[in-house]
């Protein structure tokens, strides 16, 4: 969901996934997902992170690899470059904002990014700030994305909601005693997440907000 909401943003700017760097914080359900649906769509995850620090993979994050050390082995990301020699482990997980992308995803945690991590934003590449987490910035640091012209940035209520969303298709199946298909779950949540955006950008228009999402 939260990648389909970017999408959306992309989209109306002319541009798409593809080819675009991204940095996703956390490594849980919603960071691990999203590294999957980014790559899926084009994009190259070059960095996520643990609550002790994060790993940076030039090459593109091996998703399969996070998935065996976090999901199946229930260990520190640190073990991913001991299986990937040409990747890095840093520690300290908010310094992740440090690397250069054009798209950073927000997954792990609420309050995970001060001023001083908007200000590495503000710093880097990165043109698109889209929180999938759970209110991830804190106040300030959020005022200060939304007040660059440079960066594009929308807010966990909306971005973050597919996991509400699919909840809702889920208990919809459980009334009516029907089960669709993976394919048919996931194109329904791309419509989903379209209208959210779509909303929004009215809004946001109706208002005479500019390109305010939040």
């Amino acid at each position: 969901g939260l990648c389909y909401f970017a999408d959306n943003m992309l989209k109306d700017a002319g541009r798409s996934f593809d080819g675009a760097t991204v940095v996703i914080s956390g490594s849980g359900n919603v960071a691990t997902y999203a590294c999957e649906k980014a790559t899926q769509l084009g994009g190259k995850v070059v960095a996520m992170s643990d609550s002790n620090g994060y790993v940076y993979d030039a090459e593109g994050i091996d998703l399969s690899l996070i998935k065996q050390i976090k999901e199946v082995e229930r260990k520190r990301i640190k073990e991913y470059v001991q299986r990937k020699s040409n990747a890095q482990y840093f520690e300290g997980c908010a310094k992740i904002w440090t690397v250069p992308c054009h798209i950073a995803l927000p997954c792990a945690t609420q309050n995970e990014l001060d001023v001083e991590d908007a200000v590495r934003i503000l710093a880097n590449d990165v043109r698109y700030y889209v929180e999938g987490s759970n209110m991830p910035a804190t106040a300030e640091a959020l005022k200060l994305l939304r007040l660059s012209p440079k960066i594009l940035t929308a807010g966990a209520k909306a971005s973050g909601s597919g996991g509400v969303a699919v909840s809702a298709l889920e208990m919809a199946q459980n009334s009516i005693r029907y089960n669709w298909t993976p394919a048919e779950v996931d194109q329904k949540l791309r419509n989903i997440m379209s209208s959210i955006y779509d909303a929004s950008a009215a809004a946001a228009e109706e208002y005479g907000l500019g390109y305010d999402l939040i």
